[in-house]
């Protein structure tokens, strides 16, 4: 992993990871570094493909940020929370079929 450079931390940069719960790679990637570019952010590496970091001067805090894009969002896609409900909705009406289905017999 790349470490931060002491000029970059005193030069008025600031950092930030994006998480997915899906792979980002691709025309995910490209989008991904595409949306972040129109507020500002570079990106830094890829530390795989779920986990990507940027940077930006913070000089762009004082510009109007992107209206369809939150400057400061740190998760691409679905959240980890939205997976979990969406596996325990998917277990709930399993076992609700289940069990209709067995006592129909």
């Amino acid at each position: 992993m790349t470490k931060y450079a002491d000029q970059d931390l005193n030069e008025g940069w600031e950092f930030k990871i994006v998480r997915s719960t899906r792979a980002i790679n691709g025309v995910r990637f490209y989008t991904l570094c595409q949306e972040e570019a129109r507020n500002g952010w570079e990106l830094v590496e890829k530390f795989d493909d779920s986990r990507i970091r940027f940077k930006r001067s913070i000089q762009w805090r004082s510009s109007p940020p992107d209206p369809q894009i939150e400057p400061y969002r740190t998760t691409y896609g679905i959240s980890e929370t939205k997976v979990v409900l969406l596996a325990l909705g998917i277990i709930l009406a399993i076992t609700v079929a289940a069990a209709i289905f067995i006592t129909t017999l």
